[in-house]
């Protein structure tokens, strides 16, 4: 599902959803999960543990000129329920773009994953126009929820 700002995908995953947020709250995993192919890896940060936290990944992307790092300040956290945060060039606050995690447990080993990129808070006309959002598509991010299956069951 999207819209002019967001894009929404959801897949049902055979884990229970502890074992998802495990995943997703571990920085270092996030390399395994990209579906854009911009993550290399995690550059610094420990597991996610609360909003305010923040973790720099290191990048790479045409769109940007190649590599890069980006800082990564997370909005949202309930424990197995919720992960969300902003992403911004690294020393630089988030201009608006986020990413959302949601996690309904559909059963004791089954979780309804809800992953959300959402720009609808970018206000900067300039930057707007140079991302060319969203930068990331649908069918990339319906891959992203495929690695995330294969990991929890591996």
């Amino acid at each position: 599902m999207s819209d002019d700002t967001q894009i929404t995908v959801e897949r049902t995953i055979d884990a229970p959803a502890s074992e998802i947020f495990d995943v997703l709250s571990n920085p270092k995993r996030h390399p395994q999960l990209d579906g854009s192919g911009f993550v290399r890896s995690e550059d610094q940060g420990d597991r996610i543990q609360q909003v305010g936290d923040v973790f720099r990944m290191n990048m790479e992307g045409d769109h940007m000129g190649g590599e890069y790092q980006t800082d990564n300040t997370v909005t949202g956290y309930a424990k197995d329920k919720l992960l969300a945060w902003q992403t911004a060039p690294a020393d630089t606050d988030p201009p608006g773009w986020e990413w959302v995690w949601e996690l309904e447990p559909q059963g004791p080993d089954s979780t309804l994953v809800r992953h959300t990129y959402d720009w609808s808070k970018v206000t900067d006309t300039a930057l707007l126009q140079k991302v060319g959002f969203p930068l990331v598509t649908e069918d990339q991010l319906e891959d992203t929820l495929g690695k995330l299956a294969e990991t929890v069951s591996s």
